[in-house]
């Protein structure tokens, strides 16, 4: 059985984790320090539904769209920010790190679906 569905909600949890201790970290001055949070969450959900085998297909597409948008979101904003002044922040830390586990998701994702198309080829020959 694949074990995507558990990965994207390992993912989400470690994603609302980061996100909470952000939130704290930065003095819970801002609701955006969540954001990786709200990411995790979606994934959470995502990884629920995929665990219904007529869901997968479609709840895994989904997980990886928000895994693509999750990493260019928070790249786009921490790459940026770390080759003008390095890790300085809490912020910025927190924006490497979500888009380095959205890299490794979507990955993931991209890998297990290639996967699922050959062992459908197969067994269609």
């Amino acid at each position: 059985m694949d074990k995507l569905p558990q990965i994207t909600i390992g993912m989400g949890v470690i994603l609302i984790v980061l996100g909470v201790a952000t939130w704290l970290l930065t003095g819970q001055s801002s609701v955006t320090a969540l954001i990786p949070s709200f990411f995790g969450l979606g994934l959470v959900v995502m990884g629920g539904l995929a665990l219904r085998e007529k869901m997968r297909k479609h709840a895994m597409h989904v997980a990886a769209v928000i895994g693509l948008l999750g990493m260019f979101g928070a790249g786009s904003r921490a790459i940026p920010a770390v080759l003008e002044q390095g890790i300085a922040r809490v912020a910025t830390g927190s924006q490497l790190i979500m888009t380095i586990l959205m890299l490794i998701f979507t990955v993931l994702c991209v890998k297990s679906f290639i996967d699922a198309r050959k062992s459908q080829n197969a067994s269609e020959m």
